[in-house]
């Protein structure tokens, strides 16, 4: 089943994300990661702001343990995002 992943990252930067993404190998407007269905991040007065929707919750787990994790550590983004799931019931795509 498809989950949406809401992520608010408090303290961190457009500029960490951008080397995240570079890190991962992902270009903006580009194509998501295998597993993942959808993906947006917003600039917040506090942080940043994503939402994702992975294919399951252990592929967008397995990602978030392998890549989001680790390259964000590298990049100086210490806390955990606040973090909730939600099941899908239903998405569109670009198709």
């Amino acid at each position: 089943m498809a989950v949406a992943i809401e992520m608010k990252f408090r303290g961190a930067t457009t500029e960490q994300y951008d080397e995240i993404l570079r890190k991962m190998g992902l270009t903006p407007g580009g194509a998501t990661p295998p597993g993942a269905i959808s993906h947006w991040i917003a600039k917040t007065d506090d942080g940043l702001h994503i939402v994702d929707v992975w294919e399951s919750r252990e592929a967008y787990d397995q990602f978030a343990a392998e890549q989001i994790g680790p390259y964000s550590a590298e990049v100086g983004v210490t806390e955990p995002p606040e973090t909730r799931y939600y099941d899908v019931h239903s998405y569109l795509t670009k198709g």
